[in-house]
């Protein structure tokens, strides 16, 4: 069945809307520019490993052995960290908003308010992003300061029906774009995003048809956002705040998204999901529990120790050529996780 005609008019206003935000980028430097990558090894519990070298690493670009051109074992006393969390009330009811900032507050409290890392707090709402003006290590002043966000946050209604799931997607890839512009604004340093969200519409089955002109739209996207994310050296992480409540099919459909887009005529709607983009980035996609505050000290756990891999890419042949990054360790019972990919000559003549 074709796609109704109100959801073409809406997808093309979610475009129209974001896709200015893509064209005034400015264009990348000439030649290709090392990729840096950001590598967590764990054991099963999560628990970052320390203590390796370059020798323990194979590193594969689309498969062919690539040598490292520069390694280092990372932690925060070397490299300056930054966290922005990010409270989500857009794709979120009221009732699950309320839960999710009294978690925020119990993680912001703990061990006497006193933060791993300088934080940054931001509240999504359906009429802007609010962030706050500074990072800081006091939880009990972050804590605080959520406290002036509730009036706004209770006059959300998501579950009344008012705003559909074209309107949330329109504003959830908004504040992306905002987001991410400001996290890729900081100084330089490893950057972190937490985004406390059960997720924005992923639109995508049999009965969403997109034309050649939306799959180019979203596309672009798809490759702005994965550029943005690792030359600012950001990392994405998602916490879906719903645990048991949600179904297992809807919690994982994301799962069918997450490898790298080559082309346009491949893209969905679902390959821009809040997970997806966590996924790709090198971050986490934590759901399954209620224990929201448990998931953000996951996530902060995840900085004590990393390390940060360089190599030199091979010579473009197209715009947009997507090659896929893949870091193997031989070592049996450690996890390895980082970048999935990226773009060779991305932003190209379609934004301009």
């Amino acid at each position: 069945m074709p796609v109704r005609p109100r959801f073409v008019l809406l997808l093309s206003s979610v475009f129209s809307a974001a896709w200015p935000l893509v064209a005034q980028q400015a264009p990348p430097p000439a030649g290709p520019p090392a990729i840096h990558l950001n590598v967590a090894v764990t054991e099963k519990s999560g628990a970052p490993v320390p203590g390796l070298t370059a020798q323990d690493f194979t590193l594969l670009d689309n498969n062919v052995g690539t040598p490292i051109a520069a390694f280092r074992a990372a932690t925060p006393a070397l490299e300056p960290v930054q966290v922005v969390i990010a409270l989500d009330a857009v794709n979120t009811r009221f009732t699950e908003v309320a839960y999710e900032q009294g978690q925020l507050q119990k993680f912001l409290k703990s061990n006497e308010g006193k933060l791993a890392y300088p934080t940054n707090l931001a509240v999504i709402t359906d009429t802007s992003v609010q962030n706050e003006q500074s990072f800081t290590t006091d939880g009990n002043a972050l804590s605080a300061s959520l406290d002036h966000y509730s009036a706004g946050l209770r006059i959300l209604h998501r579950d009344s029906g008012i705003y559909g799931a074209d309107e949330r997607l329109d504003l959830s890839l908004k504040a992306v774009r905002q987001l991410t512009s400001y996290v890729a604004g900081l100084p330089p340093g490893r950057k972190i995003l937490i985004w406390l969200s059960p997720g924005w519409p992923l639109l995508s089955g049999p009965r969403i048809q997109l034309d050649s002109k939306q799959q180019q739209q979203i596309f672009a996207n798809i490759v702005s956002f994965s550029t943005q994310l690792r030359a600012a050296n950001v990392t994405l992480y998602s916490i879906n705040p719903l645990g048991a409540e949600e179904g297992v099919f809807r919690a994982n459909y994301y799962q069918e998204f997450v490898k790298g887009i080559k082309s346009p005529g491949k893209v969905d709607l679902g390959d821009l999901a809040l997970p997806v983009l966590a996924l790709q980035s090198g971050g986490l996609a934590l759901q399954g529990s209620t224990d929201i505050a448990g998931m953000l000290r996951r996530c902060f756990d995840d900085l004590q120790s990393w390390y940060e891999v360089s190599f030199l890419p091979p010579p473009a042949d197209t715009p947009e050529d997507y090659h896929h990054v893949e870091l193997k360790l031989d070592k049996p019972g450690l996890s390895v996780r980082t970048r999935d990919g990226y773009y060779t000559q991305p932003v190209s003549s379609l934004l301009r």
